[in-house]
């Protein structure tokens, strides 16, 4: 499997993304053919080699004329009526609307009042779009970025003079690992949070790979340290897939059984991965439950918000834990029941697993009153039947 690992050593960026991206192997004209796509014109992306810190690396600049102030329902227009590829269309829907909701939360405006300013021109709208359409050209499949820094003091906007950084960047980046730079410049754009909270697994240090290929992607401006957002394209070297996510334990004893059911439906509601009950034993030989819910990096603080909220905890136990899994896909079967997604699970290529969808499995037992082990057989079957 194909990664992008991003180490940002001076932070990250929507024009610096691209640049990397086009450093790490992407040629310009495949990108310029891609963003076709988008059936606007009035916009130019040039490329060029600059020099950051004595290290080489690739410059984008988007050229345009562009000062329409859009609101979001202008930008997923143009989104939604473009011919790129579904997938990048459904991820630049999403890093829009969040973007919208975050200078929704931040400005007390609804959603359909907020005028996008630096995040609504054409260049952010090409920055965006671009960068989903060249990981994708690059053969992309799973993005991983290092920890990001902030820099400090101020940042001119539409809305006046902002600290660094700015509060859009910081809502963005609620959940992310960040440490403080003493370097006085917008190391992480609103931009650069939104694609890179979208599209990453984890942050961290790279995963165990195999490197192919390094791209350097040049900030405007030089810095005092190495202005440059390095792109490692790589291969997972083992045949299963790793990540990182964490795992949060509590034990409880004094909480009504029948909560557990609203409790578990809430976390995963709020992104968990897993959660489970274990039976436990406390002080005193209390009968009680350990509630364990396993969850991405960027969803800790809305799990324990959840914890905290519906259970009679006091405290939680917190840590990162890496995984290992098979890699899987998602395929919908033909049955002789109707369409039934089923998860595919592969080692080296060779399938070790096939798990039909339960709860479309339940729906179609109920509604034909069948018993579910005859639909889920049926499924696998047929699952069996379509991968040779």
């Amino acid at each position: 499997m194909k990664l992008a690992y991003f180490d940002c050593p001076s932070g990250i960026s929507g024009d610096m993304m691209l640049g990397a991206i086009l450093d790490a192997g992407l040629e310009p004209d495949a990108l310029r053919q891609a963003l076709g796509g988008l059936n606007l014109c009035g916009y130019e992306v040039v490329a060029r080699k600059v020099m950051r810190g004595g290290l080489a690396g690739t410059l984008v600049e988007v050229h345009t004329q562009d000062d329409v102030e859009r609101k979001l329902t202008d930008v997923l227009a143009i989104i939604e009526g473009s011919a790129v590829p579904q997938e990048v269309k459904t991820t630049a829907r999403a890093i829009f609307t969040r973007l919208a909701e975050v200078e929704a939360r931040i400005h007390g405006l609804s959603v359909e009042e907020v005028h996008f300013h630096e995040v609504g021109g054409l260049d952010a709208i090409v920055d965006v779009v671009g960068s989903l359409l060249g990981l994708r050209l690059l053969g992309v499949e799973d993005v991983y970025a290092s920890p990001l820094p902030l820099g400090r003091g101020f940042v001119r906007c539409a809305h006046g003079l902002l600290p660094v950084p700015a509060p859009a960047t910081l809502e963005l980046l609620k959940g992310v690992p960040v440490y403080g730079l003493d370097v006085e410049a917008e190391l992480v754009t609103p931009t650069g949070a939104a694609i890179i909270t979208a599209l990453v697994r984890s942050f961290g240090p790279p995963p165990s790979i195999r490197v192919e290929r390094v791209g350097y992607g040049a900030g405007q401006r030089e810095l005092p340290i190495l202005n440059l957002l390095r792109l490692i394209i790589a291969q997972a070297p083992g045949e299963l897939e790793e990540d990182t996510v964490v795992l949060l334990e509590t034990n409880i004893d004094n909480m009504n059984p029948e909560f557990y059911e609203h409790v578990m439906g809430r976390l995963f509601q709020q992104g968990a991965l897993d959660v489970f009950l274990t039976p436990i034993q406390m002080k005193h030989n209390r009968p009680a439950v350990m509630l364990s819910v396993i969850v991405g990096e960027k969803d800790v603080d809305e799990a324990l918000e959840v914890i905290f909220e519906e259970t009679t905890t006091l405290g939680v136990r917190v840590q990162e834990v890496r995984r290992k899994k098979l890699a899987r896909e998602s395929v919908v079967i033909d049955t002789c029941y109707g369409p039934i997604a089923v998860k595919v699970a592969r080692l080296g290529g060779v399938i070790k697993n096939i798990a039909p969808e339960y709860q479309e499995c339940r729906h179609i037992a109920e509604q034909h009153r069948l018993p579910l082990k005859e639909v889920y057989e049926e499924a696998k079957r047929a699952a069996g039947e379509w991968m040779r």
